[in-house]
Formats: C-alpha cells, structure tokens, sequence
C-alpha cells in the first residue's frame, strides 16, 4: 500500500499495522454478524419470516423513567 514510504514504515514499527488489525477485525465482525442475522435452519422450519417478530424496540414517553 505505502511503498518505499520511512515514515509508514517507522508508524508499523512503533504501533503496529493497525490498518491491518481493523480490517481483519471488521471482516471478522462481518462474518459474525451475517451467521447471527441468517433465519433460523431447523428442521421443519417452512413458516416465512414475517415482519413484526421477534425483537423490537418500543418508543418511551419523555419523563421520569419508572425504576
């Protein structure tokens, strides 16, 4: 990527590749996230997913929140 570039390279150095890190780390994320929010495989599984099921996330008035 930075060829022939000291200051890049005496960065690696000092701190690591950390361009490097974050990319490998967010492509792990990725593929976690895609096998976390695929439907669910059972067997018999054949209902559609709907709209509306599962989590969801309701709006709360302003105010005091009850404890």
């Amino acid at each position: 990527m930075f060829q022939d570039s000291p200051i890049y390279d005496r960065l690696i150095a000092e701190c690591g590749d950390v361009p490097t890190q974050v990319r490998r780390e967010a492509e792990r994320v990725s593929r976690e996230l895609e096998q976390v929010m695929r439907p669910a495989q059972s067997p018999g599984y054949d209902r559609p997913h709907s709209p509306g099921t599962g989590w969801q996330r309701t709006a709360m008035l302003p105010g005091p929140r009850p404890q």
